[in-house]
């Protein structure tokens, strides 16, 4: 059997989401992402972050089972998601909900360092393993209740949750440096709007842009 021809793959599924940008445009206020999320995503093999019996599918634009309940998100939303934080090089980046790691490896291509915290341990050690497999030094893995954040590393330029809540954790926002932006998938099973934050002077500043679907934030008092 042949095999797949990632590469071909990888980039159709970036064809496939600017397509979408541009549809969403209207909601985003993003019809055109930014090409740094582009070269992103291209270095990354999102094949290398799905279970095995998953590869072919891996750069179709839909998310896909990871086990333990949990999903990888689509390829336009993590771009989305991503383009939203504007991130530097220079910058630190705080992700809730590492899943097998795929997103976070996205992040450290833009960012200096990337800590992620997901709850489920065999999660996060797979993911921990997909990072060694591809080479990526830059990511620090917690296992714990994301809810909290990672505050032993705060404050950080940027946010990203990959997991809904009802309103955004306090916690997140005081791990969040002034002029920082967070994203994150807010409400409840009723309805999910992605929602960017941005800190100015002290303040935050809501801007909701359109509607999504993810699992629920696991929250352990």
């Amino acid at each position: 059997m042949k095999a797949p021809n990632f590469e071909k793959l990888r980039s159709e599924m970036l064809s496939t989401i600017a397509v979408h940008a541009e549809t969403a445009g209207e909601l985003t206020g993003r019809s055109v992402l930014s090409e740094n999320v582009y070269d992103a995503m291209e270095q990354v093999p999102r094949h290398a972050f799905v279970p095995p019996d998953l590869e072919d599918a891996a750069y179709s634009d839909q998310p896909l089972p990871i086990g333990q309940g949990k999903t990888i998100s689509q390829p336009f939303i993590v771009a989305l998601m991503v383009d939203l934080l504007d991130i530097e090089r220079e910058e630190k980046v705080l992700e809730i909900g590492t899943g097998l790691g795929y997103q976070a490896a996205v992040l450290s291509r833009l960012a200096s360092e990337v800590y992620t915290v997901d709850i489920i341990s065999e999660l996060a050690e797979g993911a921990l393993e997909n990072f060694k497999a591809v080479g990526y030094d830059n990511i620090h893995v917690r296992i714990g209740n994301g809810h909290y954040g990672w505050e032993e590393h705060a404050p950080y330029d940027k946010i990203i949750v990959a997991a809904a809540s009802d309103s955004v954790p306090e916690s997140l926002l005081d791990q969040l440096k002034p002029g920082g932006r967070l994203v994150i998938p807010a409400g409840d099973e009723e309805g999910q709007v992605l929602a960017l934050i941005t800190s100015v002077n002290s303040e935050y500043h809501l801007e909701q842009l359109l509607p999504v679907r993810f699992s629920r934030m696991v929250v352990v008092h």
